[in-house]
Protein backbone atom coordinates (compact mmCIF):
# COMPACT_ATOMS: atom_id res chain seq x y z
CA UNK A 1 0.00 0.00 0.00
CA UNK A 2 1.54 3.37 -1.30
CA UNK A 3 2.13 6.22 1.54
CA UNK A 4 -0.67 9.49 1.31
CA UNK A 5 0.62 11.70 -1.02
CA UNK A 6 -0.98 14.71 1.28
CA UNK A 7 2.11 14.88 3.48
CA UNK A 8 4.23 15.37 0.63
CA UNK A 9 2.52 17.67 -1.24
CA UNK A 10 1.87 19.85 1.79
CA UNK A 11 5.70 20.02 2.37
CA UNK A 12 6.39 20.82 -1.15
CA UNK A 13 3.16 23.65 -0.58
CA UNK A 14 5.62 24.81 2.24
CA UNK A 15 8.92 24.77 0.70
CA UNK A 16 7.36 26.32 -2.33
CA UNK A 17 5.73 29.16 -0.08
CA UNK A 18 9.55 30.00 1.22
CA UNK A 19 11.33 30.03 -2.04
CA UNK A 20 8.66 32.77 -2.83
CA UNK A 21 9.10 34.87 0.35
CA UNK A 22 12.64 34.13 0.09
CA UNK A 23 12.80 35.89 -3.34
CA UNK A 24 10.20 38.97 -2.36
CA UNK A 25 12.70 39.92 0.38
CA UNK A 26 15.41 40.06 -2.93
CA UNK A 27 13.28 42.30 -4.57
CA UNK A 28 12.77 44.37 -1.79
CA UNK A 29 16.13 44.80 -0.94
CA UNK A 30 17.27 45.65 -4.45
CA UNK A 31 14.68 48.23 -4.90
CA UNK A 32 15.28 50.03 -1.21
CA UNK A 33 17.97 52.19 -0.22
CA UNK A 34 18.86 55.78 0.10
CA UNK A 35 17.75 56.48 -3.55
CA UNK A 36 15.24 53.88 -4.30
CA UNK A 37 15.01 52.39 -7.80
CA UNK A 38 11.45 52.39 -9.25
CA UNK A 39 9.45 48.83 -9.61
CA UNK A 40 9.01 49.40 -13.37
CA UNK A 41 12.76 50.04 -14.33
CA UNK A 42 13.45 46.91 -12.70
CA UNK A 43 13.06 44.81 -15.67
CA UNK A 44 15.42 47.02 -18.02
CA UNK A 45 17.81 47.31 -15.54
CA UNK A 46 18.11 43.18 -14.62
CA UNK A 47 18.27 43.01 -18.76
CA UNK A 48 21.12 45.61 -18.73
CA UNK A 49 22.66 43.57 -15.84
CA UNK A 50 22.90 40.01 -17.61
CA UNK A 51 23.42 41.58 -20.56
CA UNK A 52 26.71 43.29 -18.99
CA UNK A 53 25.54 47.08 -19.78
CA UNK A 54 25.82 48.08 -16.51
CA UNK A 55 25.41 51.35 -17.71
CA UNK A 56 22.59 53.35 -16.80
CA UNK A 57 21.69 54.36 -12.97
CA UNK A 58 18.99 51.75 -12.25
CA UNK A 59 21.20 49.12 -13.67
CA UNK A 60 24.07 50.40 -11.57
CA UNK A 61 21.77 50.30 -8.25
CA UNK A 62 20.11 47.37 -8.99
CA UNK A 63 23.79 45.27 -9.86
CA UNK A 64 25.24 47.07 -6.00
CA UNK A 65 22.51 45.93 -4.16
CA UNK A 66 21.23 42.65 -5.84
CA UNK A 67 25.33 41.49 -5.42
CA UNK A 68 25.12 42.79 -2.07
CA UNK A 69 21.52 40.90 -1.26
CA UNK A 70 22.82 37.67 -2.90
CA UNK A 71 25.98 37.01 -0.23
CA UNK A 72 23.09 38.14 2.41
CA UNK A 73 21.11 35.46 1.56
CA UNK A 74 23.83 32.78 1.27
CA UNK A 75 25.24 33.80 4.33
CA UNK A 76 21.96 33.25 6.18
CA UNK A 77 21.20 30.52 4.05
CA UNK A 78 24.54 28.64 5.06
CA UNK A 79 23.82 29.71 9.04
CA UNK A 80 20.51 28.45 9.57
CA UNK A 81 21.23 25.26 7.54
CA UNK A 82 24.41 25.08 10.00
CA UNK A 83 22.09 25.49 12.93
CA UNK A 84 19.73 23.15 11.73
CA UNK A 85 22.54 20.12 11.45
CA UNK A 86 24.47 21.28 14.66
CA UNK A 87 21.22 21.22 16.94
CA UNK A 88 20.87 17.63 15.34
CA UNK A 89 24.70 16.62 15.61
CA UNK A 90 24.19 17.67 19.78
CA UNK A 91 21.23 16.72 20.26
CA UNK A 92 20.62 20.49 21.80
CA UNK A 93 18.06 22.77 20.62
CA UNK A 94 19.66 25.51 21.72
CA UNK A 95 22.99 24.95 19.54
CA UNK A 96 23.75 27.20 17.16
CA UNK A 97 26.68 26.97 14.21
CA UNK A 98 29.57 29.26 16.46
CA UNK A 99 28.67 27.36 19.40
CA UNK A 100 32.15 24.63 18.52
CA UNK A 101 34.13 28.07 18.32
CA UNK A 102 34.29 27.80 14.67
CA UNK A 103 33.52 31.73 14.22
CA UNK A 104 36.38 32.23 16.57
CA UNK A 105 39.12 30.69 14.52
CA UNK A 106 37.82 32.76 11.13
CA UNK A 107 37.95 35.57 13.43
CA UNK A 108 41.37 35.08 14.81
CA UNK A 109 42.57 34.42 10.57
CA UNK A 110 40.61 36.96 9.50
CA UNK A 111 41.87 39.85 12.28
CA UNK A 112 45.47 38.21 11.89
CA UNK A 113 45.37 38.87 8.02
CA UNK A 114 43.58 42.36 8.42
CA UNK A 115 46.34 43.53 10.87
CA UNK A 116 48.88 42.72 8.48
CA UNK A 117 47.33 44.86 6.02
CA UNK A 118 46.63 41.92 3.93
CA UNK A 119 44.46 42.63 0.10
CA UNK A 120 41.02 41.47 0.89
CA UNK A 121 40.92 37.89 -0.46
CA UNK A 122 43.83 37.11 1.73
CA UNK A 123 41.43 38.46 4.85
CA UNK A 124 38.50 35.85 3.17
CA UNK A 125 41.16 33.09 2.82
CA UNK A 126 42.49 33.83 6.69
CA UNK A 127 38.73 32.96 7.95
CA UNK A 128 38.30 30.51 5.61
CA UNK A 129 41.60 28.72 7.21
CA UNK A 130 41.21 30.05 10.39
CA UNK A 131 37.42 27.81 10.74
CA UNK A 132 38.82 24.68 8.73
CA UNK A 133 42.08 25.20 11.44
CA UNK A 134 39.53 25.04 14.41
CA UNK A 135 37.45 22.59 13.41
CA UNK A 136 40.60 19.87 12.07
CA UNK A 137 41.51 20.33 15.81
CA UNK A 138 38.47 20.11 17.38
CA UNK A 139 37.89 17.31 15.15
CA UNK A 140 41.16 15.25 16.33
CA UNK A 141 40.49 16.23 20.18
CA UNK A 142 36.66 14.88 19.98
CA UNK A 143 37.23 12.44 17.44
CA UNK A 144 36.23 9.45 20.04
CA UNK A 145 33.28 11.76 20.80
CA UNK A 146 32.22 12.30 16.59
CA UNK A 147 32.17 8.29 16.17
CA UNK A 148 30.57 7.02 19.72
CA UNK A 149 26.90 6.00 19.99
CA UNK A 150 24.14 8.70 21.15
CA UNK A 151 23.71 8.97 24.43
CA UNK A 152 20.78 11.10 26.42
CA UNK A 153 23.35 11.86 29.28
CA UNK A 154 24.44 15.61 29.13
CA UNK A 155 28.00 14.48 30.66
CA UNK A 156 28.72 12.22 27.62
CA UNK A 157 28.92 12.56 24.11
CA UNK A 158 27.72 16.03 22.79
CA UNK A 159 28.66 17.48 26.16
CA UNK A 160 32.15 16.76 25.99
CA UNK A 161 32.36 18.10 22.55
CA UNK A 162 30.94 20.96 23.39
CA UNK A 163 32.93 21.66 26.21
CA UNK A 164 35.88 21.34 23.96
CA UNK A 165 34.10 24.00 21.68
CA UNK A 166 33.90 26.13 24.60
CA UNK A 167 37.37 26.07 25.53
CA UNK A 168 39.08 26.64 21.75
CA UNK A 169 36.97 29.32 21.45
CA UNK A 170 37.95 30.63 24.60
CA UNK A 171 41.61 30.45 23.71
CA UNK A 172 40.88 32.10 20.47
CA UNK A 173 38.69 35.00 21.94
CA UNK A 174 42.05 35.71 23.85
CA UNK A 175 44.48 35.76 20.85
CA UNK A 176 41.53 38.07 19.24
CA UNK A 177 41.85 40.39 22.07
CA UNK A 178 45.39 40.96 22.12
CA UNK A 179 45.19 41.36 18.31
CA UNK A 180 42.90 44.15 19.00
CA UNK A 181 44.85 45.28 21.80
CA UNK A 182 48.00 46.20 19.63
CA UNK A 183 46.18 47.34 16.01
CA UNK A 184 46.93 50.78 14.85
CA UNK A 185 44.17 53.50 14.98
CA UNK A 186 43.98 53.22 10.80
CA UNK A 187 42.84 49.63 10.89
CA UNK A 188 41.58 48.99 14.22
CA UNK A 189 37.76 50.34 12.73
CA UNK A 190 37.57 47.60 10.35
CA UNK A 191 38.61 44.59 12.68
CA UNK A 192 35.92 46.10 15.52
CA UNK A 193 33.86 46.53 12.17
CA UNK A 194 34.42 42.45 10.47
CA UNK A 195 34.13 41.05 14.28
CA UNK A 196 30.52 42.07 14.94
CA UNK A 197 29.28 41.19 11.13
CA UNK A 198 29.72 43.64 7.88
CA UNK A 199 28.27 43.08 4.74
CA UNK A 200 29.29 46.45 3.32
CA UNK A 201 31.55 45.02 1.15
CA UNK A 202 30.41 41.99 0.02
CA UNK A 203 29.26 40.67 -3.46
CA UNK A 204 28.17 37.79 -5.22
CA UNK A 205 30.45 35.04 -5.43
CA UNK A 206 30.29 31.52 -6.72
CA UNK A 207 32.51 29.04 -3.52
CA UNK A 208 29.64 29.69 -1.15
CA UNK A 209 26.56 28.57 -3.06
CA UNK A 210 28.34 26.23 -4.10
CA UNK A 211 28.99 25.23 -0.35
CA UNK A 212 25.29 25.82 0.30
CA UNK A 213 24.09 23.70 -2.63
CA UNK A 214 26.19 20.92 -1.76
CA UNK A 215 26.20 20.88 1.66
CA UNK A 216 21.77 21.01 1.28
CA UNK A 217 21.90 18.21 -1.02
CA UNK A 218 23.72 15.75 1.53
CA UNK A 219 21.71 16.60 4.29
CA UNK A 220 18.51 16.10 2.49
CA UNK A 221 19.16 12.87 1.17
CA UNK A 222 19.71 11.92 4.96
CA UNK A 223 16.86 13.72 6.31
CA UNK A 224 15.28 10.50 7.26
CA UNK A 225 17.89 9.27 8.72
CA UNK A 226 18.29 12.70 10.95
CA UNK A 227 14.47 12.05 11.66
CA UNK A 228 14.98 8.33 12.96
CA UNK A 229 18.66 9.86 14.94
CA UNK A 230 16.38 12.66 16.56
CA UNK A 231 13.30 10.74 17.62
CA UNK A 232 15.12 7.09 18.51
CA UNK A 233 18.44 7.78 19.35
CA UNK A 234 19.47 5.13 21.49
CA UNK A 235 17.81 2.60 18.97
CA UNK A 236 19.52 4.26 15.59
CA UNK A 237 22.07 2.14 14.81
CA UNK A 238 19.91 -1.07 15.14
CA UNK A 239 17.16 0.63 12.28
CA UNK A 240 19.84 0.79 10.14
CA UNK A 241 21.27 4.51 10.25
CA UNK A 242 25.13 4.45 10.45
CA UNK A 243 25.30 6.91 13.33
CA UNK A 244 28.97 7.58 13.09
CA UNK A 245 29.27 8.22 9.88
CA UNK A 246 26.08 10.31 10.01
CA UNK A 247 27.68 12.53 12.92
CA UNK A 248 30.34 13.28 11.52
CA UNK A 249 29.22 14.43 8.36
CA UNK A 250 27.04 16.72 10.09
CA UNK A 251 30.08 18.07 11.71
CA UNK A 252 31.99 18.43 8.25
CA UNK A 253 29.18 20.25 6.41
CA UNK A 254 28.34 22.58 9.63
CA UNK A 255 31.98 23.55 10.11
CA UNK A 256 32.34 24.53 6.09
CA UNK A 257 28.70 26.58 6.13
CA UNK A 258 29.93 27.90 9.34
CA UNK A 259 33.27 29.05 7.50
CA UNK A 260 32.03 30.21 4.41
CA UNK A 261 29.67 32.32 6.35
CA UNK A 262 31.94 33.96 8.67
CA UNK A 263 34.41 34.33 5.40
CA UNK A 264 31.97 36.17 3.75
CA UNK A 265 30.45 38.59 6.25
CA UNK A 266 32.21 38.56 9.45
CA UNK A 267 30.25 37.32 12.87
CA UNK A 268 27.00 37.31 12.67
CA UNK A 269 24.97 35.64 15.38
CA UNK A 270 21.43 34.25 16.20
CA UNK A 271 20.60 33.72 12.47
CA UNK A 272 21.74 29.77 12.95
CA UNK A 273 19.82 29.83 16.36
CA UNK A 274 16.66 31.35 15.98
CA UNK A 275 15.56 30.83 12.96
CA UNK A 276 15.44 26.61 13.01
CA UNK A 277 13.56 27.33 15.88
CA UNK A 278 10.86 29.28 14.17
CA UNK A 279 11.34 26.70 11.15
CA UNK A 280 10.95 24.32 13.64
CA UNK A 281 7.61 25.53 15.56
CA UNK A 282 5.56 27.03 12.53
CA UNK A 283 6.59 23.61 10.07
CA UNK A 284 7.18 20.78 12.74
CA UNK A 285 10.23 18.73 13.22
CA UNK A 286 10.44 16.68 9.91
CA UNK A 287 14.16 17.42 8.57
CA UNK A 288 12.89 16.51 5.11
CA UNK A 289 11.26 19.81 5.48
CA UNK A 290 13.30 21.70 7.90
CA UNK A 291 16.24 22.13 6.15
CA UNK A 292 15.32 23.55 3.13
CA UNK A 293 12.84 25.92 4.33
CA UNK A 294 15.29 26.86 7.49
CA UNK A 295 18.21 28.00 4.57
CA UNK A 296 15.48 29.82 2.36
CA UNK A 297 14.25 31.43 5.70
CA UNK A 298 17.66 32.39 6.90
CA UNK A 299 19.03 33.95 3.79
CA UNK A 300 15.35 35.81 3.74
CA UNK A 301 15.76 37.01 7.22
CA UNK A 302 19.73 38.52 6.84
CA UNK A 303 18.72 39.74 3.48
CA UNK A 304 15.86 41.75 4.97
CA UNK A 305 18.13 42.59 8.16
CA UNK A 306 20.67 44.17 5.99
CA UNK A 307 18.00 46.22 3.76
CA UNK A 308 17.36 47.65 7.51
CA UNK A 309 20.98 48.01 8.65
CA UNK A 310 21.83 50.30 5.27
CA UNK A 311 18.81 52.03 5.41
CA UNK A 312 17.39 52.89 8.92
CA UNK A 313 20.67 55.70 9.05
CA UNK A 314 21.22 56.23 5.15
CA UNK A 315 23.93 56.79 4.10
CA UNK A 316 25.19 55.71 7.30
CA UNK A 317 25.23 51.95 7.01
CA UNK A 318 25.08 49.66 10.08
CA UNK A 319 26.65 46.31 10.81
CA UNK A 320 24.07 43.69 10.12
CA UNK A 321 25.33 41.58 13.46
CA UNK A 322 24.14 44.36 15.51
CA UNK A 323 20.47 44.18 14.19
CA UNK A 324 20.67 40.21 14.07
CA UNK A 325 21.50 40.44 17.90
CA UNK A 326 19.04 42.95 18.85
CA UNK A 327 15.83 40.97 16.91
CA UNK A 328 17.21 37.71 18.22
CA UNK A 329 18.06 37.96 21.78
CA UNK A 330 14.34 38.82 22.53
CA UNK A 331 12.91 36.06 20.39
CA UNK A 332 15.84 34.18 21.96
CA UNK A 333 14.03 34.38 25.16
CA UNK A 334 10.44 33.60 23.54
CA UNK A 335 11.68 30.56 22.54
CA UNK A 336 13.34 29.48 25.55
CA UNK A 337 10.26 30.66 27.46
CA UNK A 338 7.91 28.53 25.46
CA UNK A 339 10.48 25.45 25.83
CA UNK A 340 10.14 25.72 29.41
CA UNK A 341 5.83 26.15 29.33
CA UNK A 342 5.57 23.38 26.81
CA UNK A 343 4.07 20.83 28.47
CA UNK A 344 6.39 17.46 28.36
Amino acid sequence: MKPSAGPRVRHRAIILTMAAVALCALLFSSLVGSVNLPLGELPSALADIILGKVSGMSATLLDLRLGRACAAFVTGAALALAGVMMQALLRNPLADPYVLGLSSGAAVGALAALLAGAALWVVDLGALGGAIGISLLLYLLARRDLGGKLRRDVAGDSGTLLLTGVILASACMALVTLMLSVAPESRLRGMVFWMIGDLSGASWRPLPWIALAGALLFAWRRARALNVMALHADAAATLGVDVAALRRSLFICSGLLTASAVSTAGSIGFVGLIVPHACRYAFGPDHRVLLPVSALAGGAFLVLADTLARTVLAPQQLPVGVLTSLVGVPVFLFQLHQLRVRPA
